[in-house]
C-alpha cells in the first residue's frame, strides 16, 4: 500500500511539474503595457495555432470587461460547424503588478475550482497597433497564437503585418486555423 501511494505521489509530481512554466530566455516579447481600457470589448479571431478546446470551433470571439477591481472578466464565444454556440467565462488578471502585457487567464470550470492554481492559463499580449484595432496574443512557449481584431476581416496588408511579426517573434504560422466566413 506505502509502494502505491509513493508511486502515485511521484506521478502527480511529475505532472504537476510538466504543467509548471519553463524558465526560457527566448520567450516571445510582450507589447510592455497594454491599456486595458482601449483593450476592453470585443475582439474577432481572425486565426489561431491548434487548440484543443478550439477544436470543433470555426468562428470565435472574445470579449473582456475591465472590473473595478482591475481584473478582467473574459467572455470566450464559439460557433461550431453545425451552428451550435458555446461561451467559457472566466477572469483575467496582471502576472507581475503594473504590468498589462502579461496575463493569467483563468476560467470558470469544475477544474479550475478544484485546482485554481493549476488551471491558470498565460495570456501575453505580443503586439497591437496604436489604434487597439489588431493584436497578436501567445503563449511564451509559442505553442499557442491567436490573431484578433475589432472586425470579423482584416484587409490583406493588415493579415500579412500580423503574420510578419508572429513570424518574427517565432511562431510558426503554416499551422494556423483561419476563421470560417
Amino acid at each position: 500500500m506505502a509502494l502505491r501511494t509513493a508511486l502515485l505521489l511521484s506521478c502527480m509530481t511529475l505532472a504537476l511539474a510538466g504543467c509548471a512554466g519553463s524558465a526560457d530566455d527566448h520567450n516571445p516579447p510582450a507589447t510592455q503595457q497594454v491599456d486595458l481600457e482601449r483593450y476592453q470589448g470585443t475582439w474577432y479571431e481572425l486565426a489561431r495555432l491548434p487548440m484543443f478546446f478550439q477544436r470543433n470551433c470555426v468562428q470565435s470571439q472574445a470579449h473582456y470587461a475591465l472590473r473595478e477591481d482591475g481584473r478582467i472578466d473574459v467572455t470566450n464565444v464559439c460557433k461550431e460547424k453545425d451552428g451550435q454556440t458555446n461561451a467559457a467565462h472566466g477572469t483575467a488578471e496582471a502576472q507581475q503588478a503594473g504590468k498589462t502585457d502579461k496575463l493569467w487567464v483563468r476560467f470558470d470550470n469544475w477544474f479550475s475550482r478544484l485546482a485554481p492554481n493549476l488551471t491558470k492559463g498565460e495570456y501575453w499580449v505580443l503586439y497591437h497597433d496604436a489604434d487597439y484595432r489588431v493584436a497578436l496574443v501567445g503563449h511564451p512557449n509559442r505553442e499557442y497564437l491567436w490573431l484578433l481584431s475589432r472586425t470579423e476581416a482584416v484587409s490583406d496588408q493588415t493579415r500579412q503585418q500580423l503574420l510578419d511579426i508572429a513570424r518574427q517573434q517565432g511562431y510558426d504560422t503554416s499551422k494556423l486555423i483561419w476563421r470560417q466566413q
